[in-house]
């Protein structure tokens, strides 16, 4: 099954393919009819399963149909957690909507920064993602109007959940007309999820994608027996010595970050980290560059990564174990996507050798180990 086959139209298959979007993923075969045909849909599905495409292109398609927006009057709304994932699924919407010939704008609005470039911006917006705080502060200084939405998404619904919002949400909600499509998606099926599917949800198409484990066979894992204080030199060695691009590199603690991005860089290495203390503008800046291949290495914490959705990223370190075993799954999904390979590469220190034993058998994959000793870092 191809895309056309769901009823996407060319303009949006010529830029499909241009980004390399061969086949449907499994849950975008599902949900696209639906969506397309106005269905309410509960998609419980992990980060990287294609969810985000999935809602976007039929989104858009439906839009094309009546994209006159009152002014100040937004038609789509998606509700998001992170200001992140508010610019990626902007950016994703802007992506298939510069392919169409109407003119169908959309807008991520957040927290962090100035409120009032985002209130001149809702002019004429068809699309608005927002983050639940900073969409109520609009809507209280009468920026934006929800009385028109036709389609209200809810993104990673249970991590907003997670995270206290769901006293916005529900001011939110009763501020929607009644008749308009809902489209909830979250990674987990937990108790609050399921009672907002019960509220919002009419005779919703229920998809559920399990995760693939044999996505992880798709990538290559190594890791290196390290002391802490030689992590460092391993790191600028494994990047110099083979020539990586486009590496994503995980630390566990916004310092940690810093001190690895400085290190890189200081050896003539162009890296930068991005966690929750930078500012927007330098965050943004960052991934731009990174998503592009301009910047070389891009040094993240845990927290920040959800918003990070790059296709086919051939590189992943994990420069400090994470906590849990479903966190370095997490992790190391970020590459060799589809059906492209990519390498994990995990650094293990003498405390962390235990931890990564718990990791393995949680994960059921046993790693090949190399130690450092038999590399010469001296020169790194």
């Amino acid at each position: 099954m191809d895309f056309s086959s769901l009823g996407i139209s060319p303009s949006l298959l010529k830029t499909l393919a241009n980004q390399n979007y061969n086949q449907p993923y499994p849950i975008q075969k599902e949900v696209i009819p639906a969506i397309l045909n106005g269905k309410d849909v509960l998609g419980i599905a992990q980060t990287g399963s294609g969810k985000t495409a999935g809602y976007v292109l039929p989104i858009l398609m439906n839009l094309r149909a009546n994209t006159a927006s009152k002014n100040r009057h937004v038609n789509v709304l998606v509700l998001v957690p992170t200001r992140e994932l508010a610019m990626q699924v902007r950016e994703v919407f802007r992506l298939f909507g510069s392919a169409l010939p109407e003119r169908i704008k959309s807008l991520a609005v957040f927290g962090g920064v100035a409120i009032n470039p985002q209130m001149k911006a809702l002019q004429g917006v068809n699309i608005l993602v927002a983050t639940p705080g900073r969409l109520l502060e609009l809507v209280e200084s009468n920026a934006v109007k929800l009385s028109n939405i036709e389609t209200l998404i809810l993104d990673e619904a249970d991590k907003m959940l997670n995270l206290g919002f769901k006293e916005e949400m529900n001011r939110i909600f009763s501020l929607l007309p009644k008749k308009r499509q809902n489209l909830l998606f979250s990674a987990t099926l937990n108790e609050d999820v399921t009672k907002i599917n019960q509220i919002l949800l009419r005779e919703p198409l229920v998809v559920k994608i399990e995760p693939e484990s044999d996505h992880i066979d798709l990538i290559t894992q190594l890791a290196y027996f390290v002391p802490e204080e030689k992590k460092g030199q391993l790191l600028r060695y494994l990047i110099k010595h083979n020539d990586l691009k486009q590496v994503l590199v995980f630390t566990s603690s916004t310092y940690k970050a810093d001190n690895v991005a400085d290190k890189l860089r200081n050896n003539g290495i162009d890296a930068k980290a991005i966690h929750s203390k930078k500012s927007q503008k330098a965050r943004t800046e960052a991934l731009s560059k990174f998503k592009s291949g301009e910047l070389r290495v891009l040094v993240a914490t845990d927290l920040i990564s959800r918003g990070i959705d790059i296709q086919f990223l051939p590189y992943v370190i994990n420069y400090e174990l994470p906590r849990s075993p479903k966190d370095y799954i997490h992790r190391i999904g970020r590459t060799g996507r589809a059906e492209s390979s990519g390498e994990a590469i995990s650094f293990i220190s003498p405390e962390e050798e235990h931890h990564f034993k718990i990791v393995q058998k949680k994960m059921g994959k046993w790693v090949t180990m190399i130690d450092s000793k038999t590399i010469e870092l001296h020169g790194y």
